[in-house]
């Protein structure tokens, strides 16, 4: 398996750079307007293997109460989203690893539930913007190893680790990301027995599964070709990003928890790694963080790769302690 994707991201990075040209990419798009742009290089952006929808995101969502969820082991990682008085819900990865993108309506705010498997990245957005409320899907494309969706009102690109529009009409658009975490299905199902789960969609997908075996412990991100982050730290070593600041989960875990710079960071056993085993159950322990401000509420936060974090945020700080 993990020969299997260094074969794949080889073969996908030297087609993507060999495409990497609005004008073989306007036969596909032929709504975005590649005349407004924030890139400096199309070069960086690759094609990731599937096409436009090739990875379908989820439009219309059903739920369960989550005590009548039986398929979903405790070990594993859900996207946690408790917006106003609604029931808190919660998206397996499980699905999210083979749909990426969410589009949802919760207490009447239109969301966009991402994770992005190359990067770690999970974070749920607001849909609506001052040009109306989005949908979105998986445009195929990465950008420094990042998911890059698209709009299905104006075919714009968007960054999904930064919720920014970076081609297309919309382009310097930001999306407004809203206070969400990653944690195992045991402790949702253990805090919200009356809660919601997301069912599983009606694809044919090997639901449970992880189609990246062993690429957390890979020594290098893959369909990736920028600078690796500083003091030392491995690249797909997981971070924790509020703002432009970046905490290594290395750290955190050691001393059980940080509480500086205005944020407190705690961190909990028992979610598994979606990017480790086979089976994603199966995954090594990589724990629960839980990011909140001095008044204990909770604050916009990612656990993402430390690469991502470089390449999205080259000034961003380094909370590295000592």
């Amino acid at each position: 398996m993990r020969r299997l994707i260094t074969i794949l991201a080889t073969l996908s990075l030297v087609t993507g750079m060999a495409h990497a040209d609005p004008d073989f990419w306007k036969h596909e798009w032929t709504k975005t307007n590649f005349d407004k742009h924030t890139i400096d290089n199309w070069k960086e952006i690759l094609d990731g293997g599937p096409p436009k929808d090739g990875i379908p995101s989820i439009r219309d969502p059903k739920f369960r109460t989550a005590s009548s969820e039986t398929r979903i082991s405790d070990t594993e990682p859900v996207m946690t989203v408790e917006i106003g008085n609604a029931k808190p819900r919660a998206y397996p990865i499980r699905y999210l690893t083979w749909h990426e993108i969410v589009n949802d309506t919760v207490a009447g705010v239109p969301i966009a539930v991402t994770f992005c498997p190359l990067c770690n990245s999970g974070i749920t957005f607001d849909r609506r913007t001052k040009h109306g409320t989005l949908s979105f899907g998986v445009s195929g494309k990465l950008r420094n190893s990042d998911m890059v969706m698209f709009d299905r009102e104006t075919e714009s690109w968007w960054q999904q680790a930064i919720g920014e529009a970076i081609v297309g009409d919309l382009t310097g658009t930001r999306l407004k990301m809203l206070p969400g975490w990653m944690e195992s299905w045991g402790q949702f199902k253990a805090r919200n027995p009356d809660g919601l789960v997301m069912d599983q969609p009606n694809f044919s997908r090997s639901y449970g599964s992880n189609p990246y075996a062993g690429y957390d412990s890979r020594s290098r991100p893959m369909l990736y070709n920028g600078a690796m982050p500083p003091h030392g730290i491995s690249p797909l070593e997981r971070v924790v990003r509020v703002g432009d600041r970046a905490w290594p989960l290395n750290r955190v875990r050691k001393e059980g928890g940080v509480n500086e710079a205005g944020v407190n960071i705690s961190w909990e056993g028992g979610q598994a790694s979606a990017l480790d085993a086979r089976v994603i159950a199966e995954g090594r322990d990589v724990g629960t963080v839980r990011v909140r401000d001095k008044q204990g509420r909770n604050m916009v936060h990612d656990v993402m790769f430390a690469f991502a974090f470089h390449a999205f945020w080259p000034d961003g700080k380094w909370m590295i302690g000592g």
